[in-house]
């Protein structure tokens, strides 16, 4: 993430156009914008969503309402709920996410 000669802006995150991204199950809409190199996401999970990849990309995500899952390839697994955040570089472990109750996220990657 490089915030280099980003200028000072404010987001209106509902008049961001949604897209959709199907998971092995369910859907995620994502809200997105791009300042220079960096992408900034409102994404909300449905509930029984699961990713249907694991992804390398390095993200700072935090949880704003209902509960994720996160696994990591080696087995490991966390939970985070409404306030809580997780961050992991560019390719060091892979990750995915689900969830059984849905969830509401902001991705900064």
């Amino acid at each position: 993430m490089d915030l280099t000669a980003v200028p000072f802006g404010t987001t209106d995150w509902s008049t961001v156009e949604p897209t959709t991204h199907p998971g092995a199950t369910g859907h995620a809409v994502w809200r997105t914008c791009h300042f220079g190199t960096t992408r900034v996401r409102m994404v909300e999970y449905t509930p029984g969503y699961l990713a249907d990849h694991w992804c390398w990309r390095g993200h700072v995500l935090l949880c704003l309402e209902g509960e994720l899952h996160t696994e990591l390839e080696d087995g490991r697994q966390f939970t985070l709920t409404a306030g809580m955040s997780y961050q992991v570089g560019n390719e060091m472990e892979g990750h995915r996410s689900s969830t059984r109750v849905g969830a509401r996220l902001f991705i900064v990657d």
